[in-house]
């Protein structure tokens, strides 16, 4: 799915949602530099893999938290995490670096992406801001949507 897609899938689902629009970011250090509604409810994405190339996840944080996959790998209970080849990540999820977002799940049609998602989006106000599949848009969405969205698509949803 692309942009127009995701948004019409939204629409289609009747899930509410608030779109900002923006200059293409590729790092959170860009997306710093945008003038987004709410900063403290931006995601940072990250696709990972294991070290047999066989378990492939997807990590949601909050945008300006500090990951340690050595630490996500003993919590848990993973094999040793590495990024994902930008190769896997177009095969996978239909996404270039920078546009990482758990949408991309909607493009995983074997369901073989695990979706790790940061217990701090289910506090108040329980939405976050994550990418439409593209990086030059922001959609903000209800937590308990996302989660709904990922879980129709038939992948698993953790929450750590």
């Amino acid at each position: 799915m692309d942009k127009q897609e995701i948004y019409n899938y939204l629409k289609e689902k009747n899930i509410s949602y608030e779109v900002t629009n923006h200059k293409a970011v590729y790092n959170m250090e860009e997306a710093s530099e945008i003038d987004i509604p709410y900063p403290n409810q931006d995601a940072k994405n990250l696709f990972v893999r294991d070290d047999k190339k066989k378990n492939y996840y997807l990590i949601t944080v909050k945008g300006n938290k500090r990951l340690d996959l050595k630490e996500f790998s003993l919590k848990n209970n993973t094999r040793r995490l590495s990024f994902a080849s930008k190769e896997d990540l177009m095969k996978i999820m239909k996404l270039i670096p920078g546009a990482v977002t758990p949408f991309g799940i909607l493009n995983d049609k074997d369901n073989i992406v695990k979706f790790y998602l940061d217990k701090e989006f289910l506090e108040e106000p329980k939405f976050l801001g994550v990418h439409p599949n593209d990086n030059t848009a922001t959609i903000w969405i209800k937590t308990d949507d996302l989660i709904n969205i990922i879980k129709d698509n038939g992948n698993e949803v953790k929450i750590f």
